[in-house]
């Protein structure tokens, strides 16, 4: 048995800090799991961005959480819509059938993320928007962020959260219309232009 004298405090050496990442690589990711929209439907869009660390270069190995409501605000009530293969447990992918409202990505090589949901509708006195998680390496707590999509300015305006706010910070909160029903969103996690991060109490 090993004793510490706990009468000389410095024989006790403090333990180093873990990160939340990366670690992702087994068992998170799964087969369609940016593939939110059921096949086909008419409301779908296309997110897609990059994650950027404070020094501007792109992580390829961080891992995003979405959660959305559905076109008409409501918050989806599906249990799940991930099938597994009965033989192995592995994931297969979507059904395709319902909406859940939630997704997971990782980033690419080149930094780069992508999921396809359906546009989220309002919800009481704020503008569409979906909650976004990240996780990434040197993060020692998970990041909580919001993407609104663009296209109704008074609703964006009247935003209590994008309200207090000023412009060049709000901005970073907002995607941009890339065309086609695609919108673009880079996280920044440090420096300029940085995203802005929720705290939750």
């Amino acid at each position: 048995m090993t004793k510490i004298d706990t009468s000389r405090p410095e024989t006790v050496l403090p333990t180093p800090s873990h990160t939340v990442g990366p670690f992702y690589g087994h068992a998170l990711p799964f087969p369609g799991g940016g593939d939110i929209a059921p096949v086909g439907h008419p409301d779908t869009i296309a997110l897609q961005g990059h994650v950027y660390d404070g020094a501007g270069n792109p992580l390829p190995d961080a891992f995003l959480e979405l959660w959305g409501p559905g076109p008409d605000g409501e918050l989806p009530k599906a249990d799940g819509s991930m099938r597994r293969d009965p033989a192995s447990g592995g994931f297969l992918g979507r059904n395709g059938v319902e909406f859940t409202g939630w997704g997971r990505v990782q980033t690419d090589a080149s930094g780069h993320w992508t999921a396809r949901t359906l546009r989220p509708g309002a919800r009481g006195r704020n503008a569409p928007y979906l909650s976004v998680c990240v996780f990434a390496r040197g993060l020692l707590v998970h990041l909580f962020t919001r993407i609104y999509l663009p296209g109704d300015d008074a609703a964006l305006a009247a935003d209590p959260l994008l309200a207090r706010l000023d412009e060049a910070r709000r901005g970073t909160l907002i995607a941009t219309e890339d065309g086609n029903g695609t919108y673009r969103f880079d996280i920044r996690l440090q420096g300029e232009g940085e995203t802005v991060f929720l705290e939750f109490q």
